[in-house]
């Protein structure tokens, strides 16, 4: 569109007849005719135009002005500064006053509509003077286009604090959003499709400024977004645009280390995470992958972004944690001294988890006032998901040498009992734990091994545990006792009963609360009649169960023997029989544990009673049949 009336709808002053095109003689010294001698030198950013002063002061009021307060009488040289645009637009203008040929553009109009208010180019001084040209060329043409309006916004970029005066960034806002919300509405119209199986309607419509928004500065972005929620812009479509944005403005993040002392390098990405969070948080954009939050919360870590950032990530991560996998949780940590993996952001984020856990429980209480019991909460199944989730990271960062012992064994302790159906996998972990910490206490070696319930390990995981040399020995005693007790419920069937008695029995001599003289509390109420001979029975069975611990120290050394020998016959290709052998002592080691304590010692007076019985009965036959012969 030219200046000089090429299109009817913009119409310009007559062009000076006298005036041809423009010639610049070089870059620093710039002569507008070519045939008449200039009088006044104007700078501007270094660069100086070689001009006359009658078609300046003409259009220009701040040129007049500075003309006119000037204490030359006929001044030849004026500086401009802080001109905005710079020498780019300032060369517009300077045509624009001489009457020149060239085009109103989106990539020109913010520096013409900047420049003219710098140069106070108003009515005042001529008729369709800059500033009303350019507020035309703005209504008629750029608010009414989705696609102008993005060009133009992204023109201003460089020209604050001007643009922000005149308030052409917001009437380009406002102009994106409403615009998108009527191409939304008439495009999803237009595509709307009725299912004749189903009746129910489809849209299939495609927001194409999804990638352009994405050239924006971020400030413009922020404003832009905001204003599309105002307007009703579906929510879909803004998450897809964040995405986009950020994919496309934090693709060429570097990672930065602690040891880099200099100004960081991510400086503009660190705004840029930062408002993109603020802005998910500030409008309730919900409308985000889970992937896409786990990038989002790499970014905050590798940017260094505020921790009220993080927080916030951590926060909707922590709403859907069960849709998320393992490798998501695999954040590299940034401190050099800590361990391999960011442990203390995946604790938050599981904290985050299990409060929304608790609220959802809490919300579907009965009327009555209970509570819903765990595992018939409608929110277990994603607790034994997260179960499993956090298993599988245990085993990934397990092996970390720098990993503190109170993290991971926090970490495990963080999920309630009923978030395990089977404790495979945390056995698996914590002897990966085990294993790569050869330097722990034995203390600490119970206490962390104290976490394992034994009940719930396979009979896979009971086998590996009952040969782990890594565990305590009060473990493995468990394990094969409760080993012991599968055995016997799965040969005895329906006599399943009488194992859970000696279970009860068991469990009671292990972990009975002792008073300060070392007698079980319970034993010595006073209330209780023969309190010396139930103490004294109680003393006997303590000696029995240590002199059966130390047989099966003794068990366990010679199944490590059968063990080797069944890996040889393995080797030599018979590993049946050896395997048969193996499980046989086994069971025959495991089954010396049955006669721990008074049912043991019935049985074997039972046993005794029994073959006493059987030899007088066959003593009496045998006298019968004397007796027969001798008659």
């Amino acid at each position: 569109m030219g200046l000089a009336g090429d299109n009817a709808g913009f119409p310009f002053s007559a062009k000076l007849s006298a005036a041809p095109s423009p010639r610049f003689c070089n870059p620093m010294s710039r002569r507008i005719f070519s045939d008449v001698a200039g009088d006044i030198t104007v700078s501007v950013d270094g660069q100086s135009f070689l001009l006359h002063k009658f078609p300046l002061v003409s259009r220009c009021g701040r040129i007049r002005r500075m003309v006119a307060d000037s204490k030359d009488p006929d001044p030849s040289k004026l500086e401009l500064v802080n001109v905005p645009g710079g020498a780019f637009a300032f060369e517009l203008a300077a045509k624009f006053c001489y009457g020149s040929n060239f085009e109103i553009t989106t990539v020109n109009v913010a520096h013409l509509r900047c420049i003219a208010e710098y140069l106070e180019m108003t009515e005042h001084y001529q008729d369709e003077n800059l500033i009303v040209r350019t507020e035309m060329y703005l209504n008629d043409l750029v608010v009414k286009n989705l696609e102008k309006s993005l060009e133009v916004l992204c023109a201003c970029d460089g020209l604050d604090p001007m643009v922000e005066e005149v308030g052409f960034v917001d009437r380009c806002v406002d102009a994106i959003a409403m615009n998108a919300s009527k191409e939304q509405l008439v495009s999803g119209l237009a595509h709307l499709e009725c299912d004749a199986g189903s009746g129910k309607l489809r849209m299939h419509c495609q927001d194409w400024w999804v990638e352009d928004l994405s050239a924006l500065r971020i400030d413009y972005y922020q404003r832009v977004i905001t204003a599309m929620r105002r307007s009703g812009v579906r929510p879909e479509s803004i998450g897809t645009s964040i995405v986009h944005y950020a994919q496309t403005a934090l693709k060429c993040i570097e990672r930065r280390h602690v040891w880099d002392s200099g100004p960081l390098v991510g400086d503009n990405q660190r705004v840029v995470v930062e408002t993109l969070i603020n802005l998910m948080a500030t409008e309730k954009i919900t409308a985000v992958t889970l992937s896409f939050l786990f990038g989002m919360l790499r970014m905050a870590i590798e940017v260094d972004a505020g921790l009220d950032y993080r927080i916030e990530v951590e926060k909707r991560i922590g709403l859907h944690l069960e849709m998320a996998s393992l490798d998501d949780l695999l954040i590299p940590s940034m401190q050099t001294s800590d361990s391999m993996f960011d442990v203390d952001t995946v604790h938050r984020i599981l904290v985050n988890f299990l409060q929304r856990i608790e609220e959802d429980d809490s919300g579907d209480s009965s009327p009555c006032g209970y509570e819903s019991d765990g595992l018939k909460s409608p929110s277990h199944s994603s607790v034994l998901k997260v179960g499993r989730l956090m298993d599988g990271y245990l085993a990934e960062i397990a092996p970390d040498p720098y990993l503190k012992l109170q993290k991971f064994m926090t970490l495990i302790e963080l999920l309630p009992d009923y978030a395990r159906i089977v404790d495979d996998g945390l056995y698996r972990a914590i002897d990966i734990y085990l294993k790569a910490h050869p330097s722990l206490t034995e203390s600490e070696c119970k206490k962390l091994c104290k976490l394992i319930d034994c009940q719930k390990l396979s009979q896979d995981a009971s086998s590996h545990a009952a040969q782990n040399d890594r565990l305590p020995m009060q473990m493995v005693v468990r394990v094969l006792y409760f080993e012991q007790l599968r055995l016997k419920s799965s040969f005895s069937g329906g006599h399943g009963h009488s194992g859970g008695g000696e279970y009860c029995s068991f469990s009671q001599r292990i972990t009975m609360p002792m008073s300060g003289s070392g007698v079980p509390s319970s034993c010595v109420s006073p209330r209780a009649a023969g309190a010396a001979d139930s103490y004294a029975s109680l003393r006997r069975e303590n000696r029995e169960l240590k002199l059966e611990v130390s047989r099966m120290r003794v068990r366990l050394t010679e199944l490590e023997r059968e063990q080797g020998m069944m890996k040889q016959g393995m080797r030599d290709g018979r590993p049946g029989e050896h395997g048969r052998a193996f499980l046989a002592s086994i069971s025959r080691g495991i089954g010396r544990m049955a006669m721990f304590g008074p049912s043991g010692e019935r049985r074997k007076k039972g046993s005794r009673a029994t073959a006493s019985s059987q030899c007088s009965e066959g003593k009496s036959r045998r006298r019968k049949k004397t007796s027969v012969t001798y008659a």
